[in-house]
Protein backbone atom coordinates (compact mmCIF):
# COMPACT_ATOMS: atom_id res chain seq x y z
CA UNK A 1 0.00 0.00 0.00
CA UNK A 2 1.40 3.20 -1.29
CA UNK A 3 2.23 5.88 1.53
CA UNK A 4 1.64 9.77 2.12
CA UNK A 5 5.25 10.40 1.35
CA UNK A 6 5.18 7.93 -1.98
CA UNK A 7 2.13 9.27 -2.96
CA UNK A 8 3.24 13.33 -2.77
CA UNK A 9 6.86 11.74 -4.39
CA UNK A 10 4.80 10.43 -7.51
CA UNK A 11 2.64 12.99 -7.66
CA UNK A 12 5.25 15.94 -7.78
CA UNK A 13 7.47 13.17 -10.36
CA UNK A 14 4.33 13.24 -13.02
CA UNK A 15 3.34 17.06 -12.43
CA UNK A 16 7.01 17.83 -13.29
CA UNK A 17 6.75 15.10 -16.39
CA UNK A 18 3.78 17.10 -17.66
CA UNK A 19 5.45 20.04 -17.34
CA UNK A 20 8.35 19.46 -19.10
CA UNK A 21 6.00 17.37 -21.98
CA UNK A 22 4.43 20.93 -22.03
CA UNK A 23 7.74 22.63 -22.34
CA UNK A 24 8.98 20.43 -25.35
CA UNK A 25 5.74 20.75 -26.84
CA UNK A 26 5.92 24.32 -26.79
CA UNK A 27 9.78 24.56 -28.17
CA UNK A 28 8.59 22.22 -31.07
CA UNK A 29 6.14 24.25 -32.33
CA UNK A 30 7.58 27.92 -31.93
CA UNK A 31 10.66 26.74 -34.14
CA UNK A 32 8.17 25.17 -36.68
CA UNK A 33 8.23 26.97 -39.86
CA UNK A 34 5.69 28.23 -42.23
CA UNK A 35 4.46 26.02 -45.55
CA UNK A 36 5.47 27.53 -48.82
CA UNK A 37 2.75 28.35 -51.40
CA UNK A 38 2.28 29.05 -54.89
CA UNK A 39 1.27 32.83 -55.57
CA UNK A 40 -1.73 32.72 -58.59
CA UNK A 41 -0.23 31.42 -61.58
CA UNK A 42 2.72 33.76 -61.46
CA UNK A 43 5.21 31.49 -60.35
CA UNK A 44 6.20 32.42 -57.50
CA UNK A 45 6.33 30.33 -54.36
CA UNK A 46 6.24 32.09 -50.69
CA UNK A 47 5.64 31.51 -47.18
CA UNK A 48 1.63 31.36 -46.02
CA UNK A 49 2.34 34.06 -43.97
CA UNK A 50 4.50 37.17 -44.88
CA UNK A 51 6.30 40.21 -43.27
CA UNK A 52 4.67 43.52 -43.59
CA UNK A 53 6.31 46.32 -42.86
CA UNK A 54 3.47 49.52 -42.82
CA UNK A 55 1.46 49.37 -39.75
CA UNK A 56 0.32 53.16 -39.37
CA UNK A 57 2.50 53.82 -41.97
CA UNK A 58 2.88 57.12 -44.09
CA UNK A 59 5.24 59.81 -45.02
CA UNK A 60 8.05 57.63 -45.61
CA UNK A 61 7.52 55.62 -42.18
CA UNK A 62 5.81 53.10 -40.30
CA UNK A 63 5.92 51.44 -36.86
CA UNK A 64 8.05 48.67 -38.85
CA UNK A 65 11.10 51.42 -39.99
CA UNK A 66 10.41 53.45 -36.50
CA UNK A 67 11.87 50.54 -34.46
CA UNK A 68 15.45 51.44 -35.89
CA UNK A 69 17.25 49.73 -38.49
CA UNK A 70 18.83 46.89 -35.50
CA UNK A 71 15.45 46.12 -34.57
CA UNK A 72 14.15 45.72 -37.99
CA UNK A 73 16.58 43.52 -39.25
CA UNK A 74 16.11 40.80 -36.06
CA UNK A 75 12.84 41.06 -36.94
CA UNK A 76 13.15 39.91 -39.92
CA UNK A 77 16.25 37.69 -38.83
CA UNK A 78 13.44 36.46 -37.00
CA UNK A 79 10.86 35.92 -39.39
CA UNK A 80 13.15 33.68 -41.86
CA UNK A 81 14.24 31.60 -39.06
CA UNK A 82 10.56 30.30 -38.76
CA UNK A 83 10.47 30.26 -42.11
CA UNK A 84 8.45 33.23 -43.51
CA UNK A 85 9.89 34.33 -46.78
CA UNK A 86 7.19 36.76 -48.06
CA UNK A 87 8.72 40.22 -47.36
CA UNK A 88 5.68 43.39 -48.08
CA UNK A 89 7.02 46.96 -48.17
CA UNK A 90 6.29 50.03 -50.24
CA UNK A 91 8.18 53.13 -50.72
CA UNK A 92 4.96 55.23 -48.38
CA UNK A 93 6.44 53.34 -45.76
CA UNK A 94 10.29 54.03 -46.36
CA UNK A 95 10.36 50.37 -45.93
CA UNK A 96 12.52 49.46 -48.82
CA UNK A 97 16.19 50.63 -47.87
CA UNK A 98 15.80 48.76 -44.37
CA UNK A 99 14.77 46.02 -45.69
CA UNK A 100 17.46 46.36 -48.07
CA UNK A 101 19.81 46.48 -45.83
CA UNK A 102 18.57 44.07 -43.60
CA UNK A 103 18.77 41.27 -46.11
CA UNK A 104 22.47 42.26 -46.89
CA UNK A 105 23.25 42.29 -43.42
CA UNK A 106 21.93 39.37 -42.64
CA UNK A 107 22.63 37.45 -45.41
CA UNK A 108 19.56 36.06 -46.76
CA UNK A 109 20.07 34.56 -50.59
CA UNK A 110 17.71 36.87 -52.45
CA UNK A 111 16.44 33.35 -54.27
CA UNK A 112 15.07 32.22 -51.26
CA UNK A 113 12.80 35.40 -50.56
CA UNK A 114 9.96 36.99 -52.47
CA UNK A 115 9.59 40.59 -52.24
CA UNK A 116 6.82 43.10 -53.19
CA UNK A 117 6.68 46.47 -53.21
CA UNK A 118 4.44 49.49 -54.47
CA UNK A 119 4.93 52.90 -55.91
CA UNK A 120 2.71 55.57 -55.00
CA UNK A 121 3.71 57.24 -58.56
CA UNK A 122 0.70 57.26 -60.93
CA UNK A 123 2.54 58.73 -63.85
CA UNK A 124 4.84 56.40 -66.65
CA UNK A 125 7.71 58.34 -66.18
CA UNK A 126 7.18 58.50 -62.08
CA UNK A 127 6.82 54.68 -62.27
CA UNK A 128 10.05 53.93 -64.13
CA UNK A 129 11.89 55.96 -61.65
CA UNK A 130 10.51 54.67 -58.49
CA UNK A 131 11.39 51.12 -59.79
CA UNK A 132 14.95 52.14 -60.61
CA UNK A 133 15.46 53.62 -57.51
CA UNK A 134 14.24 50.45 -55.22
CA UNK A 135 16.21 48.51 -57.19
CA UNK A 136 19.47 50.34 -55.27
CA UNK A 137 17.17 49.91 -52.32
CA UNK A 138 16.92 46.67 -52.08
CA UNK A 139 20.38 46.34 -53.59
CA UNK A 140 18.91 43.90 -56.22
CA UNK A 141 18.69 43.18 -59.60
CA UNK A 142 15.15 42.08 -60.31
CA UNK A 143 12.00 42.95 -57.86
CA UNK A 144 9.30 40.26 -57.20
CA UNK A 145 6.30 41.85 -57.43
CA UNK A 146 5.43 45.52 -57.50
CA UNK A 147 2.33 47.19 -57.13
CA UNK A 148 0.37 50.15 -57.85
CA UNK A 149 0.08 51.75 -53.94
CA UNK A 150 -3.82 52.81 -52.93
CA UNK A 151 -6.12 52.20 -55.57
CA UNK A 152 -9.55 53.95 -54.75
CA UNK A 153 -11.82 54.66 -57.86
CA UNK A 154 -13.34 51.88 -60.16
CA UNK A 155 -11.51 53.21 -63.48
CA UNK A 156 -7.94 53.38 -61.94
CA UNK A 157 -6.96 50.80 -65.23
CA UNK A 158 -8.17 53.65 -67.67
CA UNK A 159 -6.51 55.95 -65.79
CA UNK A 160 -3.21 54.93 -64.74
CA UNK A 161 -2.50 52.81 -68.41
CA UNK A 162 0.58 54.38 -69.20
CA UNK A 163 2.01 53.63 -66.16
CA UNK A 164 0.60 50.05 -66.17
CA UNK A 165 2.66 49.69 -69.81
CA UNK A 166 5.45 50.63 -68.33
CA UNK A 167 5.27 47.97 -65.13
CA UNK A 168 4.73 45.51 -68.11
CA UNK A 169 7.75 46.51 -70.39
CA UNK A 170 9.68 46.31 -67.19
CA UNK A 171 8.02 42.46 -66.66
CA UNK A 172 9.25 41.68 -70.00
CA UNK A 173 12.44 42.38 -69.30
CA UNK A 174 12.74 40.37 -66.21
CA UNK A 175 13.24 43.58 -64.26
CA UNK A 176 9.98 42.87 -62.38
CA UNK A 177 8.48 39.08 -62.17
CA UNK A 178 4.69 40.19 -61.53
CA UNK A 179 3.06 43.02 -61.17
CA UNK A 180 -0.64 44.27 -59.63
CA UNK A 181 -2.49 46.57 -57.32
CA UNK A 182 -3.23 47.00 -53.66
CA UNK A 183 -7.19 48.00 -53.77
CA UNK A 184 -8.92 50.06 -50.85
CA UNK A 185 -12.29 50.90 -52.45
CA UNK A 186 -15.27 47.88 -53.49
CA UNK A 187 -15.04 49.14 -57.23
CA UNK A 188 -11.24 48.97 -57.86
CA UNK A 189 -11.08 45.74 -56.09
CA UNK A 190 -14.06 44.49 -58.98
CA UNK A 191 -12.14 46.55 -61.28
CA UNK A 192 -8.99 44.37 -60.42
CA UNK A 193 -10.57 41.22 -60.34
CA UNK A 194 -11.41 41.76 -64.32
CA UNK A 195 -8.30 43.24 -65.61
CA UNK A 196 -6.31 40.68 -67.21
CA UNK A 197 -2.95 42.79 -66.18
CA UNK A 198 -3.37 41.82 -62.61
CA UNK A 199 -0.99 39.32 -61.76
CA UNK A 200 -1.29 39.78 -58.13
CA UNK A 201 -3.77 41.38 -55.35
CA UNK A 202 -3.52 42.83 -52.47
CA UNK A 203 -6.83 42.85 -50.65
CA UNK A 204 -8.28 43.78 -47.26
CA UNK A 205 -9.97 40.64 -45.71
CA UNK A 206 -10.89 39.32 -42.12
CA UNK A 207 -13.60 37.85 -40.25
CA UNK A 208 -15.04 41.01 -38.41
CA UNK A 209 -14.98 43.15 -41.23
CA UNK A 210 -12.99 45.77 -40.36
CA UNK A 211 -11.26 48.43 -42.12
CA UNK A 212 -12.29 46.77 -45.13
CA UNK A 213 -13.85 47.58 -49.06
CA UNK A 214 -17.39 48.18 -48.34
CA UNK A 215 -20.12 48.10 -51.34
CA UNK A 216 -22.01 51.22 -51.36
CA UNK A 217 -24.65 50.84 -49.17
CA UNK A 218 -24.12 48.35 -47.22
CA UNK A 219 -22.86 48.12 -43.64
CA UNK A 220 -19.41 46.74 -43.02
CA UNK A 221 -20.58 43.65 -41.52
CA UNK A 222 -21.75 42.46 -45.21
CA UNK A 223 -18.10 43.56 -46.21
CA UNK A 224 -16.34 39.74 -45.80
CA UNK A 225 -19.09 37.76 -47.84
CA UNK A 226 -19.13 40.57 -50.77
CA UNK A 227 -15.37 41.12 -50.81
CA UNK A 228 -15.00 37.39 -51.14
CA UNK A 229 -17.18 36.92 -54.13
CA UNK A 230 -14.97 39.14 -55.95
CA UNK A 231 -11.81 37.48 -54.33
CA UNK A 232 -13.10 34.09 -55.91
CA UNK A 233 -12.87 35.50 -59.39
CA UNK A 234 -9.35 37.06 -59.33
CA UNK A 235 -8.40 33.43 -58.06
CA UNK A 236 -10.68 31.55 -60.63
CA UNK A 237 -8.49 33.80 -63.06
CA UNK A 238 -5.22 32.36 -61.71
CA UNK A 239 -4.17 36.10 -60.24
CA UNK A 240 -2.04 35.82 -57.09
CA UNK A 241 -4.52 36.94 -53.99
CA UNK A 242 -2.87 38.57 -50.74
CA UNK A 243 -4.85 39.40 -47.81
CA UNK A 244 -3.99 42.66 -45.46
CA UNK A 245 -5.52 43.94 -42.57
CA UNK A 246 -6.13 40.54 -41.55
CA UNK A 247 -6.34 41.57 -37.80
CA UNK A 248 -7.30 45.03 -38.90
CA UNK A 249 -4.04 46.67 -38.67
CA UNK A 250 -3.63 45.16 -35.37
CA UNK A 251 -6.53 46.08 -33.49
CA UNK A 252 -7.81 42.49 -33.20
CA UNK A 253 -3.83 41.59 -32.05
CA UNK A 254 -4.11 43.01 -28.48
CA UNK A 255 -5.64 42.08 -25.33
CA UNK A 256 -6.22 38.57 -23.62
CA UNK A 257 -8.31 37.67 -27.11
CA UNK A 258 -5.28 38.45 -29.41
CA UNK A 259 -4.25 34.16 -29.83
CA UNK A 260 -7.66 33.40 -30.29
CA UNK A 261 -8.23 36.16 -32.93
CA UNK A 262 -5.23 35.29 -34.65
CA UNK A 263 -6.40 32.08 -34.80
CA UNK A 264 -9.55 33.12 -36.34
CA UNK A 265 -8.86 35.41 -38.62
CA UNK A 266 -6.10 33.02 -40.49
CA UNK A 267 -8.74 29.66 -40.31
CA UNK A 268 -11.12 32.46 -42.09
CA UNK A 269 -8.70 32.74 -44.72
CA UNK A 270 -7.90 29.38 -45.40
CA UNK A 271 -11.65 27.98 -45.51
CA UNK A 272 -12.22 31.20 -47.35
CA UNK A 273 -10.27 29.33 -50.24
CA UNK A 274 -9.47 32.51 -51.85
CA UNK A 275 -6.40 33.44 -50.27
CA UNK A 276 -3.53 32.29 -51.02
CA UNK A 277 -1.16 33.83 -48.87
CA UNK A 278 -1.69 36.45 -45.75
CA UNK A 279 0.58 39.53 -44.76
CA UNK A 280 0.84 40.53 -41.23
CA UNK A 281 2.65 43.77 -39.61
CA UNK A 282 4.89 42.44 -36.98
CA UNK A 283 6.54 44.45 -34.34
CA UNK A 284 8.06 42.04 -32.08
CA UNK A 285 9.37 38.62 -32.38
CA UNK A 286 6.56 37.48 -30.22
CA UNK A 287 3.83 38.58 -32.08
CA UNK A 288 5.74 36.44 -35.33
CA UNK A 289 6.14 33.17 -32.95
CA UNK A 290 2.40 33.97 -31.68
CA UNK A 291 0.51 34.01 -35.48
CA UNK A 292 2.98 31.71 -37.25
CA UNK A 293 1.86 29.02 -34.16
CA UNK A 294 -1.75 30.23 -34.41
CA UNK A 295 -1.16 29.72 -38.43
CA UNK A 296 0.23 26.16 -37.42
CA UNK A 297 -2.97 25.35 -35.46
CA UNK A 298 -4.94 26.37 -38.20
CA UNK A 299 -3.78 24.10 -40.85
CA UNK A 300 -3.51 21.30 -38.40
CA UNK A 301 -7.30 21.74 -37.75
CA UNK A 302 -8.26 21.98 -41.34
CA UNK A 303 -6.49 19.06 -41.84
CA UNK A 304 -8.47 16.58 -39.36
CA UNK A 305 -11.52 18.48 -41.63
CA UNK A 306 -12.58 21.50 -38.60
Amino acid sequence: MINRREFVRDAAAAAGALALAGTADAAAQSTKKLPQVRLGKTGLRASLIGIGTGTVGGGKQSNQTRLGQDRFTALVQHAYDRGITFLDCADQYGSNPYMGRALKSIGIPRKSVVIQTKTNSRTPEGVRADIERFLNEFQTDYIDIVLLHCMMQADWNVVLRGAMDVMEELKKKKIIRAHGVSCHHFGALETAAAEPWVDVDLARYNPWGRIMDVPPGESAENSPPRVREVLKKMKDAGKGVIGMKVLAEGRMAKGPDKLDRAYESVKFSLDSGVIDLMVVGFESEQQIDEVVDQTWKALESKKKGG
